[in-house]
């Protein structure tokens, strides 16, 4: 108790109007052990709940609003999610709601007719419980023996990257063709339909923008980057019945995963802010359209405290 109280005042002092931006993707009911990375319910709990006990939690439009005006309150912290997973409204939802804390998922609006996200149909692919190898021969490579988890986790992250940075068809071609080879069924739905996101939206959770199909955009066009922005707001002010005000970057890395280009789009399609995945946190002075963000993965809360702390104090 007497450290996090210690770490508290440190942000006091040491972090004056200094914003960090938290990225979550899912928070499962129960822990996925293809998705470590990911808290579970009980975990993040005790984050938020240690956030709301040793920080000034705010949305996103009240913490930029602060930054412009010179009053930032001491330890700001936003909570945002991306992509548009079901259990964003079915499992943290309920927990920022019982603790009042503001926050903004940013959806991939392609994925909520009912396909799953590239990367989790992977995931999902290797996951299969009636795989004991994988025929990936249509990549050109052997069959990889699925021995135990450890083989199945990696396996998922090597063919994440190996198809990350194709074009939105090939990703679906390829994967389509890795479930037919392997004799796999679709797996159930993870993300929300317009009529889940609706609900997210009235119980108080921001919506944002983050595509339609989850693209690298620095791969596209121009004019191909505009539609997806552009197409993906139009389509959540459709479903929520208002603007919508952010935008989050896919993959979000400048110059790897978006270009000037792209922030440019973003700014003239009349978005209030984008945020990205490059790491830190965001002054008065930041660009509003490349807003930084990062992910404390640790286990324990001593250790989750001293990152943030170490974001803000340490860059």
């Amino acid at each position: 108790m007497l450290i996090h109280k210690l770490l508290s005042f440190a942000g006091k002092i040491f972090a004056k109007n200094k914003l960090s931006i938290l990225i979550y993707h899912q928070v499962f009911a129960e822990q996925d052990p293809m998705r470590v990375s990911e808290p579970d319910a009980e975990a993040f709990r005790w984050q938020m709940e240690l956030i709301k006990k040793y920080y000034t939690p705010l949305s996103i439009s009240e913490a930029l609003a602060h930054l412009d005006n010179g009053t930032l309150p001491a330890n700001a912290v936003c909570i945002t999610f991306d992509d548009g997973y079901i259990n964003n409204l079915e499992v943290a939802a309920p927990i920022l709601n019982a603790l009042d804390i503001p926050a903004t998922v940013y959806v991939a609006t392609a994925f909520s007719n009912g396909e799953n996200m590239w990367n989790d149909r992977l995931i999902d692919l290797v996951s299969a419980p009636q795989l004991s190898q994988l025929d990936i021969s249509i990549l050109g490579e052997d069959v990889i023996k699925l021995t135990d988890l450890s083989v199945r986790n990696k396996t998922a992250q090597y063919l994440i990257g190996k198809i990350k940075y194709l074009s939105i068809l090939e990703r679906k071609k390829i994967i389509s063709q890795l479930y037919q080879a392997n004799g796999v069924d679709e797996f159930p739905r993870k993300m929300m339909s317009p009529a889940q996101i609706k609900q997210l939206h009235e119980k108080g959770i921001e919506i944002g923008a983050h595509t339609v199909d989850h693209p690298i955009l620095k791969v596209l066009s121009v004019d191909e980057q505009l539609i997806q922005i552009k197409a993906s707001k139009q389509a959540l002010a459709d479903i929520i019945g208002t603007k919508v005000k952010g935008f989050a970057y896919p993959n979000g890395k400048l110059d790897v995963d978006y270009d000037s280009n792209t922030r440019d789009i973003v700014e003239q399609l009349d978005f209030e802010y984008a945020v990205s995945t490059n790491w830190g946190f965001s002054i008065k002075q930041s660009d509003k359209f490349q807003l930084k963000r990062f992910t404390p993965w640790d286990k324990t809360p001593l250790k989750f405290h001293l990152r943030l702390i170490r974001n803000l104090v340490g860059k």
